[in-house]
């Protein structure tokens, strides 16, 4: 079979397609012919050696990739035959190994795929999916919450974007220029309570004001940081919360004391221990996208094309949830 092979740490060039043995699950796990394969943000701090606390550095060499959707087509001893033929989809965690055309995975972490769920959206689901139940659970979304997410181009911030809106509540969704303005706009046709605005116009909260009228955002999920994150701070009204979940400008949002105690706002930073849960989470996930609340915005490479996949991650040219189909 063809897999991406990653001999050493580096840059995106040590991702490498090359023909290897096809995998034999061992007890309790699955093989999967991989439809969909997630690329990850943290995919690309394992490429470059640069792994969490909370991680294992992995052992070279390793064929990347943590989520992965297909049909099961083997088990190992211990596991139900009747799973041979299902579309499924898992994240197979310090296993590693989605960046193939088979892959193996745990039995007990797999979700069975509805037919109406594409294997893309399926691996969109299971990790980011995941990741933006717990975040909302975490901010304790209310239905009279005005909530600005930056970053709502991505994977992440599309997902935010959906749930926001199904949960009732109002959603300011920026996102950084022309570029990204479609993928955005294209998300929901609710213009009652959704703002989509450029915020690389610095006129932007000007903008939000004309159009919320007296109503104030009262909750900041932040994942960009920067310029951006701290005009987005500024907006929130008295008692506002401000949910931390990364700074892909590189720069973390900066407040203090004095912005906490002035505006009595509650700061979170969720993502920073494991998520508990996490079945019922990607169960909540896959579930959302069934029913139509969520439709996740992907973008698909072909599996020798990994490198290309990664490095336009890392310049931020990317919009969607990355997807590699090999």
């Amino acid at each position: 079979m063809r897999a991406v092979i990653q001999r050493e740490f580096g840059g995106p060039q040590v991702l490498v397609v090359e023909e290897v043995d096809l995998p034999a699950p061992a007890e309790g796990q699955v093989r999967v012919r991989v439809e969909a394969a997630g690329v990850h943000a943290v995919d690309v701090n394992i490429r470059e050696g640069d792994v969490p606390p909370s991680m294992p550095r992995p052992p070279l060499p390793m064929t990347p990739g943590r989520e992965v959707a297909g049909t099961v087509d083997a088990v190992g001893p211990g596991v139900d035959r009747t799973l041979i033929g299902e579309r499924a989809v898992a994240h197979v965690g310090f296993l590693n190994g989605g960046y193939a055309e088979y892959a193996l995975a745990s039995a007990a972490a797999l979700h069975i795929v509805p037919d109406d769920v594409t294997f893309p959206h399926a691996v969109a689901s299971i990790g980011t999916g995941r990741t933006a139940q717990y975040v909302l659970d975490e901010a304790r979304l209310q239905e009279t919450d005005v909530v600005v997410v930056p970053g709502a181009s991505g994977g992440l911030g599309s997902h935010l974007v959906h749930l926001v809106l199904s949960s009732g509540a109002t959603v300011v969704a920026l996102y950084g220029g022309v570029r990204k303005r479609a993928v955005v706009e294209g998300l929901t046709s609710d213009r009652e309570r959704f703002l989509a605005l450029d915020a690389t116009d610095d006129s932007w909260p000007s903008q939000m004001d004309g159009l919320l009228g007296e109503r104030e955002p009262s909750l900041l999920i932040d994942g960009v940081g920067g310029t951006t994150a701290r005009a987005a701070l500024e907006t929130l009204g008295r008692g506002g919360r401000v949910v931390i979940i990364g700074w892909a400008s590189g720069d973390a949002l900066q407040l203090d004391t004095g912005d906490i105690v002035g505006r009595s706002l509650t700061v979170s930073v969720p993502l920073g221990r494991p998520l508990p849960q996490l079945r019922e989470l990607e169960a909540r996930a896959l579930a959302a996208v069934a029913e139509g609340r969520v439709e996740p915005v992907v973008d698909e490479y072909p599996l020798d094309r990994a490198a290309e996949a990664h490095a336009a991650l890392e310049r931020r040219r990317q919009r969607r949830k990355v997807v590699l189909v090999p």
